[in-house]
């Protein structure tokens, strides 16, 4: 109900009056333990269920190309056989007994996590449950060797979709030798070499628990989960390696110069062109992060000019354009569905508009005004069930800060057009970038493809 009223203020009030002041949400509570390990503490009685989050700051970009992938098979095998459950159906099976719901894992670019919704009831059980999970896993040969085959069957899948092969053509281009820090699933070498010992490796570096959050959040009250932490996760020691001003982070190169790719297949029915920027992070350039947010939102609506351009004049039958944000640079990525028919002319329409970004005219004050309601308003109606909410909270503990998403509504109020533009002007507009266009090969034949893009125009 509180988060309900709100909404009622935040499209009744003036948008200045909403930011008065900005302050932690009442219902959250941090505490570091002595061990390093961060804890947050989500409290919501409407329910009487109890989400676990274990966090870990371990992805790619702490990869490098040998170990890509091993990551995420970490993460896989912390989900089979433990000190208290030999293997991974004892582990499944037990989770079932303690009504567990909602369980997995997975690793993205710039975090892996643990979790699961259970009872309120079985809060300390479930504790151990992912204590024991997380501190004891047993790394049994035989079940690293379930966790490869599935691992090169989720890869098998991923490169028969034509739209993955894209985003790989693309990827490649716009981060170098650096693509791997962008890609959890690895490679399939690295995946078809991982061993016991290599994967216990991984786990010394990153595992550890100056690099972890513990997210506990549902029907409980913040000292009985406080209290459970310490008991049970207190004397949880990092390894002697476990320093993350040491380890090494993978630096990704700006990109010098545009580059092209067209992939061919004939699934497709339909062309989709895909560009990319290197975008700001929130380590370098926050404040253009904030920008970047709402620039996207503006642009995505059906009023924007070039929405405008190319959707009502039927070049094309779909866009978007969204940013990506990350703590070592998030990508910018502008995707359009152009007519078969009018492929040429719409890539020239949409270079055009490109560089009209940033004219005078091209993002209005009402636009902007409206953008900032409705991305507030977003905000709060994601907060408004936990099991989910929870995920955005680590996502901003990984690729940000915790203050950058409580800050985020006022320095967010404080973006101004002249701020849009010169996000425009220092990573897209004239900047370098990564394009692909996915096409059958019957209408590339027609389209003559291998020179599209420079008789289109669209160069750097």
């Amino acid at each position: 109900m509180r988060k309900k009223n709100l909404l009622i203020l935040l499209l009744t009030l003036p948008f200045s009056a909403i930011y008065a002041q900005t302050k932690v949400p009442a219902n959250l509570f941090q505490k570091k333990l002595s061990n390093g390990l961060d804890v947050l503490v989500v409290e919501d009685h409407s329910v009487p269920l109890v989400t676990l989050v274990m966090t870990f700051k371990a992805g790619p970009f702490t990869e490098s190309e040998d170990s890509n992938g091993l990551t995420g098979m970490y993460m896989e095998m912390l989900q089979q056989g433990n000190r208290d459950y030999p293997s991974a159906s004892a582990v499944g099976y037990n989770a079932g007994g303690l009504g567990t719901g909602l369980r997995n894992a997975g690793t993205v670019e710039e975090y892996s996590q643990s979790y699961f919704t259970l009872p309120a009831i079985n809060f300390e059980k479930g504790m151990n449950f992912l204590n024991v999970a997380i501190r004891y896993p047993r790394f049994n040969a035989y079940e690293l060797e379930n966790v490869k085959k599935a691992t090169i069957n989720q890869l098998d899948v991923k490169e028969s979709n034509p739209f993955y092969l894209l985003n790989e053509a693309v990827g490649k281009s716009l981060w170098g030798n650096y693509s791997y820090c962008k890609k959890a699933i690895g490679s399939s070498e690295v995946v078809n070499e991982a061993t016991v010992e290599k994967l216990k490796a991984v786990g010394n570096l990153y595992f550890q628990p100056d690099k972890a959050q513990l997210i506990i959040a549902g029907d409980i009250s913040h000292v009985q989960a406080f209290d459970a932490a310490q008991k049970i996760y207190g004397d949880w020691q990092p390894s002697a390696v476990s320093n993350m001003k040491t380890l090494p982070i993978t630096a990704i190169k700006p990109l010098s110069k545009s580059t092209y790719a067209v992939v061919e297949n004939a699934l497709v029915k339909t062309p989709t062109i895909l560009i990319e920027w290197q975008g700001p992070d929130t380590r370098n350039d926050a404040a253009s992060t904030y920008a970047a947010d709402v620039f996207s939102f503006i642009i995505n609506q059906n009023s924007s000019r070039l929405n405008k351009a190319l959707i009502e004049t039927g070049l094309a039958s779909a866009l978007s354009i969204n940013y990506h944000t990350q703590k070592y640079v998030g990508p910018i990525v502008l995707t359009v569905i152009p007519n078969p028919t009018r492929v040429r002319e719409c890539v020239d329409e949409l270079k055009k508009q490109i560089n009209l970004l940033d004219s005078d005219d091209y993002l209005t004050d009402a636009q902007l005004i409206n953008a900032k309601r409705m991305l507030e308003i977003k905000k709060i109606r994601d907060e408004e069930v936990t099991t989910t909410y929870v995920h955005s909270l680590a996502f901003w503990w990984a690729s940000a800060s915790m203050d950058y998403y409580f800050n985020y509504e006022r320095n967010l109020s404080s973006v101004t057009v002249d701020n849009l533009r010169a996000y425009l002007r220092k990573y897209i507009k004239n900047k370098p970038f990564s394009a692909g266009l996915l096409i059958n090969p019957e209408l590339k034949a027609q389209l003559n493809t291998d020179d599209f893009f420079k008789t289109a125009n669209l160069s750097h």
